[in-house]
């Protein structure tokens, strides 16, 4: 039987595809802000609304949708204007996200399997309307950053230059973050709400070893962002393994691997 024959992994590999690019590309402006643990916050406020969905029973993906997006919006109205640093700011959401989840999961007596799987990730839970939702809005995200490009290079390696150049720094911080939101959002049923950050992240990382340019390592970690999450989709699959914990250990490896070629490059 062929791993395509059974219908959910259809599934999966296609939300897996658009997570796979989309989790990257946005990471990569938060990687260069040194904001790469926001997904971590911003999947706590995450499970704070997949919480809330199960309590006022509506769409936990909708509801975790609105809260991570509100949070990861919250975190840059915090810095921009209270001038709180984005360790405290991320702090605040943090704990605030994570107890508020606690609380509501228990109010909603739903501490079952369907849970987890928010939070680790399951193959099995995508459904079509899922894929629909997560392909739109990963569409939607690919096409603001393609649309802003330019600004949100500007703004991410040099906040205060792009100020003095006349650009809305504001507008693409606020625009990054709700693109930070919708990602964690949208890469629960792949990879899960506690995992999340790390194909944020690592990919980025990876890539800035091995690329030239800004453009070539957005690419490049798009590409790396991808194929990680196919071949750890495929290994759990064989393996009967949790994927999400497949894909971020795979992305991992890749990330080790390299840093230890990026540094046999610098002595060579």
């Amino acid at each position: 039987m062929s791993i395509l024959d059974a219908d959910f992994m259809r599934l999966a590999f296609a939300t897996g595809a658009v997570v796979g690019v989309l989790a990257p590309a946005v990471g990569f402006f938060l990687v260069q802000r040194q904001m790469s643990l926001i997904g971590d916050g911003i999947g706590h406020a995450a499970f704070a609304g997949v919480a809330a969905g199960y309590l006022l029973n509506v769409s936990p993906v909708a509801a975790a949708l609105v809260a991570a997006t509100t949070a990861a919006v919250a975190v840059e109205w915090l810095r921009g204007r209270y001038g709180a640093a984005g360790d405290q700011a991320l702090a605040l959401i943090f704990y605030t996200g994570i107890a508020a989840g606690v609380v509501l999961i228990s109010a909603a007596g739903a501490l079952n399997a369907n849970l987890f799987a928010f939070l680790f990730g399951s193959i099995l839970t995508v459904t079509h309307s899922d894929l629909a939702l997560i392909a739109s809005l990963g569409a939607v995200g690919l096409g603001v950053i393609a649309l802003l490009y330019r600004g949100l290079v500007a703004v991410s390696l040099d906040s205060e230059g792009a100020r003095v150049s006349g650009l809305p720094v504001t507008l693409l911080n606020v625009v990054l973050a709700a693109l930070a939101g919708v990602t964690v959002a949208v890469s629960m049923r792949i990879v899960g709400i506690l995992l999340i950050a790390a194909l944020m992240v690592l990919p980025v990382i990876s890539a800035g070893r091995l690329a030239a340019s800004i453009r070539s390592t957005i690419v490049l970690s798009m590409g790396i962002g991808l194929v990680s999450v196919l071949a750890g989709l495929t290994i759990s699959y064989y393996a009967d393994l949790a994927p999400g914990g497949a894909i971020v250990l795979l992305t991992a490896a890749v990330t080790v691997a390299t840093v230890g070629l990026g540094a046999v490059r610098q002595r060579a």
